[in-house]
């Protein structure tokens, strides 16, 4: 049999396997439409929240309106105590409340600084901190009116007084995410770990169903590695048609910014692939039931997540974690394709990132071949009487 009979064999067996091709095609274009979605406008808005306001004066009336006018708050409710703002925030009515205290308008007169309290719900992270964001935003605008105010009636000309109010002004530059959202940051790294595990899983699936069957045919060692080769060659060239799909089209549908040119992505793209498939190829000859490649492979999803080092810094994870991590083809791939296309680095800057996804391709190859000539030699010693 030649090997572009075995092509051929093994192609009809994956387009054959619905398993396999609703992981492959269906998995990867859903996900890149579902995981997005809830990130789609980037960072929460109008979240409703509650004042009580204990001054009533008309400069924390003032701090009530512009609260009001930004962007990330809306408020919805104007109580008289606390005590009924925690009612509220407990019965999902406002996202949070803040409080201005008594003596609001005699301490900015005095020259104090009077504490503006808020409370919300800090398990949702993301809009407790889009409320505090908008919040003190407003605090320090208004801050800012203050002592321009106070500098005028100290007789400071308006343009020195606009310009000196603080001794020094803070100046923000988003140099990689210009949007400051959260597409630009969570997307393209979880793309890379999308590609990964589907891969992981479908190859592995298959794995799983063709040893199976070879328990039943007995097929010849020659022939089981041919096929082994073919697959990967055949899962290989799926990845790369559906890599470009997430670098070109998906980029550009979600506008996720991307610099590196399609030559150098394509490149940095193999050994990823290869590696995912030997690691694919490991673990569905590893495991006593083909289920059970699916469950390992989502269960490790959300832990490679957080160890890649986008999420969580690496600075706070234990050392030992991040050397598993280190054997996943994920971790070095997404800050080898964030820096390439994201960032905008030179193929030089990420060449230890390549060479190390070589060293995986290398190491999880060497693995694929020691455990199929071990399951290889089981099924020549049961078949032989």
């Amino acid at each position: 049999m030649t090997f572009w009979h075995v092509l051929k064999t093994e192609l009809s067996a994956i387009l054959t396997n619905p398993v396999v091709v609703l992981t492959v095609f269906g998995g990867v274009i859903f996900y890149s439409f579902l995981y997005p979605l809830p990130y789609m406008q980037e960072t929460p808005r109008e979240q409703p929240i509650a004042v009580i306001n204990l001054d009533n004066s008309q400069i924390s009336l003032t701090l009530e309106r512009m609260v009001d006018a930004t962007p990330q708050v809306n408020v919805v409710m104007r109580l008289p105590s606390i005590a009924d703002a925690k009612k509220a925030l407990t019965d999902k009515q406002i996202a949070g409340f803040l409080v201005i205290p008594e003596h609001f308008h005699k301490d900015l007169l005095l020259g104090q600084s009077p504490t503006l309290a808020f409370a919300a719900d800090a398990s949702y992270f993301l809009v407790y901190g889009t409320i505090v964001e908008g919040i003190s935003r407003v605090s320090a605008t208004l801050g800012a009116q203050v002592k321009v105010n106070k500098m005028l009636i100290d007789g400071t000309p308006l343009d020195m007084a606009s310009q000196n109010y603080s001794a020094f002004k803070l100046n923000i530059k988003p140099t990689f995410n210009p949007t400051m959202g959260y597409i630009e940051y969570v997307v393209p790294a979880v793309f890379i770990l999308i590609l990964q595990q589907t891969l992981v899983m479908a190859i592995g699936l298959q794995t799983g169903t063709y040893r199976t069957l070879s328990d039943q045919e007995q097929p010849t060692s020659t022939t089981l590695r041919a096929r082994l080769c073919a697959r990967v060659i055949i899962f290989t060239a799926f990845y790369y048609v559906l890599s470009a799909y997430y670098f070109g089209f998906s980029f550009e549908f979600l506008n996720v910014n991307h610099l590196a040119h399609m030559s150098t992505l394509l490149t940095l793209l193999l050994p990823f692939l290869l590696s995912c498939c030997f690691l694919g190829l490991w673990l569905g000859y590893l495991v006593p039931r083909r289920e059970l490649v699916s469950i390992v492979v989502l269960v490790s999803s959300m832990p490679l997540v957080f160890l890649a080092g986008f999420v969580w810094p690496v600075e706070t994870i234990p050392t030992p974690l991040l050397w598993v991590a280190d054997l996943s083809p994920s971790t070095w791939a997404i800050k080898g394709f964030l820096a390439l296309n994201q960032m905008g680095a030179t193929w030089q800057q990420i060449a230890q990132y390549w060479s190390a996804l070589w060293g995986l391709t290398l190491f999880w190859g060497v693995f694929a071949y020691l455990i199929t000539k071990r399951k290889d030699r089981c099924q020549f010693t049961t078949k032989t009487p």
